[in-house]
């Protein structure tokens, strides 16, 4: 998949230009593009900045607080974000409050828009695959969440691709029912996947365009009316998306998007009280919602993820780069980000390590394959560092230092690529335990090997785990694979020689796995899972037998 990407970014400008698909009415549209955008991603500055609107009942709102963003990579206030406040909830209160529980489409009410979904998905996958608007988003992606020109451009792909697995008639197909005979003539039980009406979408920083994309057009697919919240530090990318979608023919009633701090939508949530609640986010923000909203929720929560290289060694280079792709792509800011390589002694005996050092190493801020962490500041992760380095037998192995040459403000973190190395036998004591398996969302992992008759205890210390979203196991031995896989859980689990932890395409499920509330995103399965419910509606028509008497009392 990655080399298509790459064979895909290399002819992105020489594709042939077509013509725009809809034209849009604003003033403040940029007309160089063929889509309603109101923002040139490579113009935006202290000097010029841009603003986020909300979106409510059909319009596009301002608000008189302006939450005023950072550029990450040189401090200055380049975006203006309209953040509601909780004295300005009420419209959207009102507007989730205005869409029934059967939703706004289901299998028996208004199915014109299963069709009328997927001509929209039709023309917006079309638009999306122009490359003007793919060179647009990825660039405006890159300003908001820094990452390098490809990883960039390989998350508007996907998105794209997952728009044309649902034209035409794949979004009725979504909500395909089944039957089943009854006991006698006249009856038929029949299940459907239902809506459950208004419902809420959080979703985070490091994928500003996919993950919103996919859970919000998921949820749309299925009859559900959505409010969607994405991190202000990166919305002004979905608000852009929804000003395409518009153009496409998504009605503006259908979608409110609000902008606001964590408070305010807590309030909006417990006030306009949707009935499923998705979030993607960190582990402790999901616990408290799922508590307050009183279980309605999914969830896609971080994930310490984790790689086991097995006994047979292959293909060292191709294994370091993926290790190095699957730790420092993106910053490490991916849920899916490998947090924990665990050697077989075999490949402790190569020289993987110092390769994985090698590419670490290659990485430069000047072309975004290192950059600015939003979550973490420096210190934080120069701390957790020495954390580390404190547990015995522990050692670094590269990295554990600042970026040089750099104005990346001081919220955000700018440190080289690091791992760190730390004893299996210390890994596993409870004393340690919880600091080595704290997710550091950043460019940062844990290194560690066993032996053969250690595995039992690798397994053990991945038992332990509360979060289990991606792993990989990588051998091509069947017998080793089949006791890694059999004894863990992860939802998302890369199996064999090219096994990896990140770069999930959007041909396969993702998600967690262990709990009840795991969400999954991209396949008709995650929609089904995450956007609807079972409704069974039992056909009973008679006839009545002839000679029919009332029966005895029972």
């Amino acid at each position: 998949m990655m080399n298509l990407f790459l064979t895909r970014a290399a002819r992105v400008s020489s594709l042939t230009k077509h013509n725009a698909v809809a034209a849009f009415n604003s003033s403040r549209c940029v007309h160089s593009l063929p889509i309603p955008a109101t923002v040139e991603a490579e113009e935006i500055s202290g000097a010029k900045p841009a603003e986020v609107l909300n979106l409510v009942q059909g319009k596009w709102i301002r608000s008189s607080n302006w939450n005023t963003i950072l550029d990450p990579l040189n401090g200055e206030p380049f975006i203006k974000v309209a953040e509601v406040e909780e004295s300005g909830i009420q419209p959207f209160v009102e507007s989730l409050s205005s869409c029934p529980k059967h939703g706004l489409h289901n299998p028996f009410k208004a199915p014109e828009r299963y069709l009328l979904y997927g001509d929209i998905t039709t023309k917006a996958a079309h638009m999306l695959s122009l490359p003007k608007v793919t060179d647009f988003f990825a660039k405006l992606i890159q300003r908001v969440s820094p990452k390098s020109y490809q990883q960039a451009f390989s998350e508007v792909f996907v998105t794209q691709k997952f728009l044309e697995n649902f034209c035409g008639d794949q979004v009725r197909f979504l909500a395909r029912s089944f039957s089943v005979p009854g006991n006698h003539l006249g009856q038929q039980s029949h299940g459907f996947r239902w809506p459950y009406g208004p419902v809420a979408i959080i979703t985070p920083f490091n994928f500003p365009l996919e993950i919103p994309v996919l859970q919000l057009m998921g949820a749309l697919y299925m009859g559900n009316k959505p409010v969607l919240k994405v991190d202000s530090k990166v919305s002004i990318v979905m608000e852009q998306m929804l000003r395409l979608l518009h153009s496409c023919g998504l009605p503006t009633e259908d979608v409110d998007f609000i902008n606001c701090d964590g408070k305010t939508m807590n309030k909006l949530l417990l006030e306009g009280n949707p009935r499923m609640t998705l979030f993607t986010g960190s582990s402790r923000v999901a616990e408290k919602l799922a508590g307050d909203l009183k279980g309605r929720v999914k969830l896609e929560d971080a994930g310490f993820d984790w790689k086991i290289l097995g006994p047979d060694v292959h293909q060292e280079d191709y294994i370091a780069w993926v290790c190095d792709q699957d730790a420092y792509a993106c910053s490490g800011q991916k849920c899916s980000a490998q947090s924990l390589l665990i050697m077989h002694e075999n490949w402790s005996k190569t020289s993987l390590v110092s390769k994985l050092k090698e590419l670490a190493e290659r990485r430069k801020l000047a072309d975004l394959t290192i950059g600015p962490v939003l979550t973490f500041t420096t210190d934080a992760l120069l701390e957790h560092t020495k954390n580390l380095l404190a547990i015995p037998g522990s050692k670094l192995l590269f990295g554990g230092q600042p970026l040089e040459d750099h104005s990346i403000p001081q919220i955000y973190g700018a440190i080289k690529p690091t791992a760190v190395y730390v004893p299996l036998e210390e890994i596993v004591k409870d004393k340690n335990y919880d600091l080595v398996t704290k997710e550091i969302f950043g460019p940062f992992q844990v290194v560690t090997d066993y032996k053969n008759h250690q595995l039992p205890i690798v397994l053990e210390a991945l038992e332990k785990m509360h979060a289990h979203l991606t792993a990989a196991v990588v051998s091509n031995d069947p017998l080793f694979l089949q006791e890694v896989i059999g004894n863990t859980v992860n939802g998302t689990t890369y199996a064999g020689l090219r096994a990896r932890t990140t770069g999930a395409p959007q041909n396969h499920w993702f998600g967690p796995a262990g709990d009840p509330r795991g969400a999954g995103i991209g396949t008709p399965e995650a929609i089904k899972l995450v956007w609807s419910c079972h409704r069974e509606v039992i056909y009973d028509y008679g006839p009545v037998s002839k000679g029919w008497e009332i029966p005895s009392s029972t």
